[in-house]
């Protein structure tokens, strides 16, 4: 309540778990001091994955994931992997990409592809 004023002021909330920082850790080594920028990803989306599974699991339902950019700067060992997780039956999830050279062929067949131009949505 004593933030309202300088919240509305600004447009944004100023308390709150979204306005906490993380730290993210691989044994006793900072993931987001010393991690790779694969490794970072590969930890976010980690955390993504098992809070959509916590929740699949407490309302019987899978949740809509919304992923932006989602293969950048990973391996092709860990797009592999990430996208046969996105596969599991009953689970939707809407993924934005520059390019799709980086999914693979069946995750590609499966995947009702819109393409985004000049704010335009072309089906494909």
């Amino acid at each position: 309540a004593s933030a309202r004023d300088d919240e509305i002021g600004r447009g944004q909330t100023l308390v709150g778990p979204h306005r906490d920082d993380l730290l993210l850790s691989m044994g006793t080594i900072s993931v987001g001091t010393y991690g790779s920028r694969g490794q970072q990803r590969s930890a976010t989306l980690a955390l993504k994955l098992g809070e959509a599974e916590l929740m699949r699991n407490r309302a019987g339902d899978a949740p809509v994931l919304l992923l932006d950019d989602l293969l950048s700067e990973l391996d092709a060992e860990r797009r592999s992997h990430l996208l046969a997780t996105l596969a599991q039956p009953g689970q939707q999830t809407l993924v934005t990409a520059t390019g799709m050279e980086d999914f693979d062929a069946a995750f590609l067949e499966r995947a009702k592809k819109v393409r985004v131009e000049n704010g335009r949505l072309y089906p494909s």
